[in-house]
């Protein structure tokens, strides 16, 4: 069968398909696999059959009932994805039928736990042709929340110079490997064993959290982008040029500290979009970003996946990928 007659079956009621849905908050164990009817897109959506989906912190927290955005039970967990345009709704004309495309499925962050998945055309943009799926479900909410940290919400411009806690993880490893991109002066903190991988990326000093405090050893940034909240964060307003910002990802900054110390700080919540992964996508095709994944498991095992994500069992460094049979 065809994609256009599987498509069509679909919107006519005789097709379903499987999604991994919550229809309580709690643990992994909460995770339940249904069969649903195949979804119709609407105005300004694409129906996308699922090739992987990405697994983030924000879908443990959206599973447990601690989503910062009001989540509405029963839900399809997931938002990264990769996968083939199987139909398009009125009004889309960014991408057509059969396209391979990547993005996220909408300003929820739910919805991609399934063979297929209404997305947002404004959220999702035709797939780096030169990685697989994936490793390009494991890029767009990690990637894109670098991109806004360094560019949108610091300003940074080539030569300032910028502090990156959590280098290592999903999200800092894009924020190094574009902050060099970017010809800026990176200065990261991560453990020593991740010093060799975070030169590589393109750090210009890598400080050992372990062994080092960063605000005894280095000062005067434009920039400090925070990955890892707390007392790190706290601590980060001392290494900031007056005038100088800092931005995380993770918890809203004190704003009497910010005051005190003459900077810009706040918190900010991702903002997807087809501008950046356009961005993105390109390049990654030109070798100047290269992708993190970790563990690779099918979708029938979502619950492992979140069980990792709550630290309940071990797992690679990198992006868990659910893939999709």
């Amino acid at each position: 069968m065809s994609m256009l007659e599987l498509t069509k079956t679909n919107h006519q009621g005789y097709r379903t398909m499987t999604a991994y849905r919550v229809h309580k908050f709690g643990g992994p164990d909460v995770i339940l696999a249904e069969r649903l009817p195949c979804p119709r897109p609407g105005p300004g959506q694409v129906l996308v059959k699922v090739g992987a989906i990405g697994v983030g912190p924000w879908d443990g927290w959206i599973r447990a009932g601690r989503s910062a955005l009001p989540q509405p039970l029963p839900l399809t967990l997931g938002s990264d994805f990769a996968g083939v345009v199987a139909n398009i709704g009125p009004g889309v004309v960014s991408v057509k039928q059969g396209d391979a495309v990547f993005g996220v499925t909408n300003s929820r962050f739910v919805g991609a736990y399934a063979e297929y998945a209404l997305a947002e055309a404004e959220m999702l943009a035709k797939k780096p042709v030169t990685i697989d799926d994936v490793a390009a479900a494991s890029v767009p909410v990690v990637a894109v929340t670098a991109k806004q940290a360094l560019f949108k919400h610091a300003q940074l411009r080539a030569g300032q110079r910028v502090l990156i806690h959590g280098a290592a993880g999903n999200v800092g490893s894009y924020a190094v490997q574009l902050a060099s991109r970017a010809r800026l002066h990176i200065t990261v903190t991560a453990s020593g064993a991740a010093e060799r991988y975070l030169y590589g990326l393109g750090a210009t000093s890598v400080i050992d959290y372990g062994q080092t405090r960063f605000e005894e050893v280095t000062r005067d940034f434009d920039a400090v982008i925070d990955l890892i909240g707390g007392d790190t964060q706290r601590r980060s307003f001392e290494v900031l040029r007056p005038g100088g910002r800092l931005v995380s990802a993770v918890s809203q900054p004190d704003r009497e500290i910010a005051a005190a110390a003459r900077v810009d700080a706040r918190f900010f919540l991702v903002d997807v979009t087809s501008a950046d992964l356009i961005d993105i996508a390109a390049a990654i095709d030109v070798g100047e970003l290269s992708t993190n994944v970790g563990e690779v498991l099918p979708l029938s095992m979502a619950a492992e996946a979140h069980k990792m994500l709550d630290g309940d069992r071990s797992h690679k460094s990198g992006k868990i990928v659910l893939t999709v049979d």
